[in-house]
């Protein structure tokens, strides 16, 4: 089991590195150290599942001690991972997904100052996000959770020169500190009933017969939602990942699909025990998951940014995510974890591979005609098109399927919003597809006219015509591509292929997570109709957007506006902030500082001019007044001899 200090070191490594010798190792060697050691932790990852496979029923999860962080009289804490199918399941694809992007950053950031910078961060990311998913306990975990936290601030505001990235990242920032704080209050809720925050004291009992109060059991489970609803982006604390589009591209593939914002998902996988007994949490997480999918799909129907329109994207299959969680489904949601990070990395790097040919250019409006330029771009991004799609048999669909499948056990009207969800996701990604790819070449009209073309290239930095990526971008684009179209065979339904479901059932066990079998006809049915919707959106989206025509028919402004929510939100928290300064400002400021600076002000103005008055000019004065003093102080002492 040492794979799993492994796993968890290299990424340390690191960072520690690069922080030592950022001044030595420049570009491209930083790139190649942090790249390295990525594949070193994904091998290590990959030793770990083949143990993990191989290991007896009954003794699937291993206990790692590091040391004692915490040894305060009846409150013990360690620093300790823990090794068992669903640790193992995820540390697997974090570190193969996010070594891919490591080495796609290595030429999406050619040329960067803040090059060594940047892979620190990416590092330290994945360091973090390993820590998060090996932690044998709760108060570990919230460690590499904060960790994620504050790597995603630094890269979203990589480019902090730029006001917008600099912004994006305090929003992020903020946000996130407002789901930590349902975790913290979750923490806290252990302590004083578990007297632990280790998962053998807290989730193990309750998998073996304990059970936990209704009431307790709901007030945990919603804190506990609070926390993931921040990291993975769900309503109401959504806004920030949209935003979060200002950084560099690899990092809106790492924070989209490998890391962050399945960090809630895992949370929630994690504490599947305690959700057992609270009906009511199970109902909320559900909902508030389909909910935030149905918002994001139709404000993603009217953007303009090619990044953007993934980002919402993400909200869209990460509310999938907790709608399985919350239909009792945990593996299914998973299942979606791993397939959504194949497709939806696949998706960025192409859109940054397109971003990269077009000189940074991201309005889908100036792009159009780009297959003829980019043809590797333009198949790896047609592939994720048709995964996160759910077009049958690629990846997306099976998991998506898995998913309705649950919803629907758990209520039809889940059910129902669902496919409707899955039909707006391929409606709007078909959009994208014709503006970027097909159709006129618009983003001509915006490029710079052949002479200054020609002084750029004298200069260094001419662009010329679009073209495929260099091959550190292009080799994991195809990679993430195979990933997109086999990835469902991971847990096929049938002929005994269920693999993830039978390699995650010691973590869910029926007596926590109770099987729903449905029968096969209405399986049949609701797949054929949730495909024939899928099928639908798609058309009607080409037919649509081939032509390249703006149709402000079909993008609402309230959906441009993204249903005002975001706008809502600031004037509901800049409002009252805006007028208790403006009082302050009054009140306390003007009232009672300047008036008390001023009048001291006037006090010793007035003392001076007073003071002026004896100041003639005049030797005979001041001889005067000499005299005046010294006959004053002759009498003093007289009269003090005298007595």
């Amino acid at each position: 089991m040492n794979a799993a200090y492994v796993a968890a070191a290299a990424p340390l490594l690191g960072s520690i590195l690069l922080l030592a010798g950022h001044r030595r190792l420049r570009e491209p060697l930083a790139g190649w150290i942090v790249v390295a050691l990525g594949f070193v932790s994904f091998g290590a990852s990959v030793y770990l599942w083949v143990a993990e496979v191989g290991r007896a029923a009954g003794h699937k999860t291993v206990d790692l001690g590091i040391f004692r962080w915490l040894p305060v009289n009846h409150l013990q804490v360690s620093f300790g991972l823990q090794v068992d199918p669903l640790s193992v399941f995820f540390c697997l694809f974090v570190t193969g997904v996010s070594s891919l992007i490591f080495l796609y950053s290595i030429g999406y950031m050619h040329g960067d100052p803040s090059f060594p910078r940047f892979f620190f961060y990416l590092s330290l990311f994945l360091f973090s996000m390993v820590t998060l998913v090996l932690a044998d306990n709760f108060l570990f975990m919230f460690l590499g959770w904060e960790g994620v936290g504050f790597c995603s601030y630094g890269l979203i505001g990589f480019w902090f020169e730029r006001n917008r990235a600099a912004v994006a990242a305090k929003k992020a920032f903020v946000t996130n500190r407002v789901g930590d704080f349902g975790f913290m209050i979750a923490l806290y809720l252990m302590y004083e009933h578990f007297g632990s925050f280790n998962f053998s004291r807290v989730l193990g009992p309750l998998m073996h017969g304990a059970t936990l109060g209704a009431g307790f059991a709901t007030a945990l489970g919603l804190m506990l939602l609070l926390g993931a609803c921040g990291k993975s982006a769900q309503f109401p604390l959504y806004m920030w990942l949209p935003d979060a589009m200002e950084g560099p591209t690899p990092i809106s593939a790492l924070i989209h699909a490998a890391t962050m914002v399945t960090a809630g998902v895992y949370l929630l996988a994690r504490s599947a025990p305690i959700l057992h007994f609270s009906g009511t949490t199970q109902w909320v997480v559900a909902c508030v998951g389909i909910a935030t999918a149905f918002v994001a799909s139709t404000i993603a129907c009217t953007e303009t940014d090619i990044k953007r329109i993934l980002a919402y994207s993400t909200l869209a299959e990460i509310g999938f995510m907790f709608l399985a969680e919350g239909s009792g489904d945990f593996t299914s949601a998973l299942f979606l974890t791993v397939t959504h990070a194949f497709f939806k990395a696949l998706l960025f790097l192409s859109a940054g591979a397109v971003i990269h040919a077009l000189a940074d250019e991201q309005d889908i409006w100036h792009m159009g005609g780009l297959r003829k330029y980019l043809p590797l771009t333009f198949g790896a991004f047609f592939i994720g098109y048709l995964a996160l799609s759910a077009v049958p048999p690629l990846s997306g669909w099976w998991s998506h399927e898995a998913v309705l499948e649950a919803a629907y056990h758990k209520n039809v009207g889940l059910w129902i919003v669902g496919v409707l969800v899955d039909g707006l996701t391929a409606y709007y990604m078909s959009r994208e597809v014709m503006l970027v790819f097909f159709g006129g070449a618009r983003w001509k009209e915006n490029r710079p006219s052949p002479a200054q073309e020609a002084a750029g290239a004298a200069e260094g930095h001419g662009h010329g015509e679009p073209h495929d990526a260099p091959w550190t971008m292009s080799v994991p684009l195809v990679v993430l591509a195979i990933g997109a179209v086999v990835g469902g065979i991971i847990d096929l339904p049938f002929g005994g292929l269920d693999f993830l479901t039978k390699f995650l059932a010691p973590v869910f066990p029926t007596s926590v997570v109770p099987a729903f079998p449905l029968a096969n006809a209405t399986k049949l049915w609701i797949g054929v109709a949730g495909t024939c919707v899928n099928l639908i959106g798609l058309i009607l989206g080409i037919l649509a957007w081939r032509e390249g025509v703006p149709r402000p028919v079909l993008e609402p402004s309230f959906f441009r506006h993204g249903w005002y929510i975001d706008e809502g939100v600031a004037d509901a928290v800049a409002g009252p902030l805006a007028l208790a300064a403006d009082a302050v400002a009054y009140d306390v400021d003007r009232g009672l500082v300047d008036r008390f600076v001023n009048d001291v002000a006037g006090v010793t103005a007035g003392t001076g001019r007073q003071l002026r008055r004896i100041q003639t000019g005049y030797v005979r004065t001041y001889a005067l007044g000499i005299g005046a003093g010294a006959l004053a102080i002759l009498i003093y002492a007289v009269a003090r001899l005298g007595g």
